[in-house]
């Protein structure tokens, strides 16, 4: 059988109205030519303020990007464009023969995430490939035809759950196999529009299958063509799940100069790729993805982090280091993270990032400046030694007090040589600030990554 002869014809063959075509086409603008705008949609559904409201305070999601060419370590699915006949004919039919990812265990997925700060997780369930990872009734080519032959998907959910996780799908709209199927260019090109309502028929059996049968979902994210109409379709079928991409700002592999208003997401890879690449790969260092985390809560966005999986299900060794250098520093600092509002000014890399409480009573103060990933690291902040700093955004009141997360302010529990207080004065620069990093976190006493003041009645300088 034709891995695309099992499509139904629920939803007919019959012709798309012109008006849905050009949303559609409309809607695959990439979010870079958008600028920072909201996307366009294509009815008058829209994911709820509530959900929304969530959203914001998740504030650090994990990305999961994995398919059957983790196998080769290659780019994720975009090796099909522009590949031979012969390339697209072994990559449909014999990779799925040696995918067989025994030690996939999301328990240990679960367990790095959370350490790391994670509140939920998005996970790749069908790429532009067109392989899909769960029990599909529309095509062969899927997991269930692989040495493995269990829904992956589904346990992933089922994980997410067993550990508080919220659940995300990534999903693609295009497909690749699709086209291999009609033989025509993996995009699709001109030939693709002459399949775009048979496409978009089969597209939407996919959402009902991973929107109805694994329970409430909590976010989706849909990369590919036609978003405008899938998004106004996820919200039909299944109206508390979150659209992302579609629906949001959703800047990638970049920050925004500026704060951007209402809920948005940007996604990074961990290295150069979205998926496993076995060598020739460079990540980012711990320090690198903490700061980035910072910049990105300061502006008032969430930070999706990818992680691509080993063919075997592990996670990459180099990726977990990453990510438990990134849990020590949640574990002193997670209440600067969480729970927290944007301020009226987002900070600088050159004197410090702000977010607050949600109450108003305490400012944070992210000091990135001496944060450094040279090995000898000269402007780390080593331990118990004193630095001062200068915030020309904050002035003090009469009820200013300011200490560091994290580490003890009451300094009458120790003798005058622990000189650990932390002292303040407001100068015509701004609110001199002398802190001592008294805490030890690591051995050699050096630390690279951001402290965190917390501030209790200052105002910004107007």
């Amino acid at each position: 059988m034709s891995l695309f002869q099992k499509t139904t014809t629920r939803y007919g063959m019959a012709k798309v109205l012109c008006s849905i075509l050009l949303a559609a086409l409309a809607s695959s603008i990439d979010v870079h030519a958008q600028g920072y705008e909201r996307p366009a949609m294509a009815g008058e559904l829209r994911n709820k303020p509530g959900r929304e409201a969530e959203f914001k305070d998740w504030g650090l999601g994990m990305f999961v990007h994995w398919s059957i060419d983790s196998q080769l370590g290659s780019v994720i699915s975009h090796s099909m464009d522009y590949a031979s006949r012969d390339y697209l004919d072994r990559y449909i039919n014999e990779l799925p023969k040696t995918f067989n990812p025994t030690e996939y265990d999301p328990d240990k997925w679960m367990e790095i995430a959370k350490l790391a700060g994670a509140k939920y997780m998005v996970f790749t369930t069908k790429h532009h490939n067109g392989f899909c990872m769960w029990d599909t009734k529309t095509t062969d080519f899927s997991i269930m035809n692989t040495p493995y032959g269990k829904d992956i998907v589904k346990m992933y959910v089922d994980a997410c759950r067993r550990h508080g996780m919220k659940v995300g799908f990534y999903y693609s709209p295009e497909d690749f196999a699709f086209n291999y199927e009609r033989d025509i260019p993996a995009r699709g090109g001109a030939q693709g529009r002459e399949n775009f309502g048979e496409l978009l028929a089969y597209t939407k059996r996919h959402l009902d299958e991973l929107l109805t049968n694994y329970g409430e979902i909590d976010v989706i994210f849909l990369d590919g063509g036609h978003k405008a109409e899938l998004t106004e379709y996820v919200h039909e079928i299944s109206p508390n799940t979150i659209v992302t991409r579609g629906e949001m700002v959703t800047p990638e592999q970049r920050l925004p100069k500026d704060p951007i208003p209402g809920p948005w997401e940007t996604c990074f890879t961990l290295g150069n790729q979205w998926q496993y690449k076995p060598t020739n790969e460079d990540y980012k260092s711990g320090t690198q993805l903490i700061n980035m985390l910072i910049e990105t809560r300061a502006k008032g966005g969430n930070l999706l982090i990818n992680m691509g999986p080993m063919p075997s299900g592990i996670v990459p060794l180099e990726q977990e280091e990453r990510f438990r250098e990134l849990a020590l520093w949640m574990f002193v600092n997670e209440k600067a993270v969480y729970d927290i509002d944007p301020c009226v000014t987002a900070g600088s890399k050159e004197g410090a990032y702000y977010t607050q409480s949600k109450d108003g009573k305490y400012v944070f103060a992210f000091l990135t400046q001496f944060t450094d990933n040279n090995p000898k690291g000269r402007t780390q902040w080593a331990r118990s030694i004193r630095k001062e700093v200068v915030l020309k955004e904050l002035k003090a009141t009469a009820g200013t007090k300011i200490s560091v997360l994290g580490q003890e302010d009451r300094i009458e529990k120790f003798t005058e040589k622990h000189d650990i207080g932390t002292r303040f004065e407001q100068t015509s620069e701004g609110l001199q600030i002398s802190v001592n990093r008294a805490q030890r976190l690591y051995n050699d006493r050096k630390w690279p990554n951001a402290v965190v003041l917390r501030l209790e009645n200052v105002e910004f300088v107007k």
